[in-house]
């Protein structure tokens, strides 16, 4: 039972890494290696190298975020932030997350999945969304 779970979790973080990155990026900026091991803390899920900065690169060509070069460090790091689009599209993901399980809890889905899915969104970071955008 505990191994389904898992896998539900699983599923789910891959396909709402973008919203992930998004929120960690809401609470503060942070450079590519960061957001790989905060995802690794907060969830328990390794998303490499591979799978971040290309995902970072099309969440900013979309304007969800924006990065800049830190120069005051011993390596050159890239820092993504959030941007106001970015903060919109996590408060309407987080209108049609709310929505989704209110639906699914309606038709009586499994407890198993519906545990899953709240597994995924009570963690410490989707608190993040409702933290106000620091504007510059």
């Amino acid at each position: 039972m505990r191994q389904k779970s898992r896998e539900v979790q699983n599923k789910l973080m891959k396909g709402l890494l973008d919203l992930v990155i998004l929120q960690f990026l809401n609470a503060k900026p942070m450079h590519g290696y960061q957001i790989i091991s905060s995802i690794r803390k907060n969830f328990g899920v390794y998303f490499g190298p591979s799978t971040i900065y290309p995902l970072l690169n099309t969440l900013e060509e979309k304007g969800y975020i924006k990065s800049q070069w830190d120069l005051n460090h011993e390596r050159p790091r890239k820092v993504y932030e959030l941007t106001n689009e970015g903060q919109n599209l996590l408060s309407f993901t987080e209108n049609s997350l709310n929505h989704i399980c209110r639906k699914i809890s309606n038709i009586g889905l499994s407890k198993n999945l519906m545990n899953g899915v709240n597994g995924i969104l009570q963690r410490p970071i989707y608190t993040t969304m409702k933290k106000p955008v620091a504007k510059k």
